[in-house]
């Protein structure tokens, strides 16, 4: 019996989410939400995109985390090298305490 979450050639791509959490320097809260919430609206419009979705921290307000759902690893990667994302990349020594936390999910079924 084979796995349902492992595409095989007959099957559609794996659906990826991702959770990216980023945590603003310390006096950099208002400024990383500035730039956090640019990247929504061109990434929504990214091939093989499902869902993108920007949150605060009630409890931490320096804390934000983006919720991503995408049709599969190719679109997941073709974002990773998009020239929004890849803006954002760019300030996060000067904003970011830290490196993001990226990690991968699969749904379980």
């Amino acid at each position: 019996m084979s796995d349902p979450n492992v595409p095989g050639p007959e099957r559609e791509p794996a659906p990826v989410t991702i959770l990216a959490r980023f945590r603003a320097r310390p006096g950099q809260q208002t400024r990383l939400l500035e730039e956090l919430k640019r990247l929504p609206t061109p990434t929504r419009s990214e091939k093989g995109c499902i869902t993108y979705e920007l949150h605060q921290s009630e409890s931490d307000p320096a804390l934000f985390v983006f919720y991503e759902n995408w049709a599969s690893q190719e679109a997941l990667d073709s974002h990773s090298n998009s020239p929004h994302l890849k803006a954002l990349l760019k300030l996060v020594p000067e904003l970011v305490a830290g490196q993001p936390e990226i990690t991968k999910w699969k749904m379980v079924k």
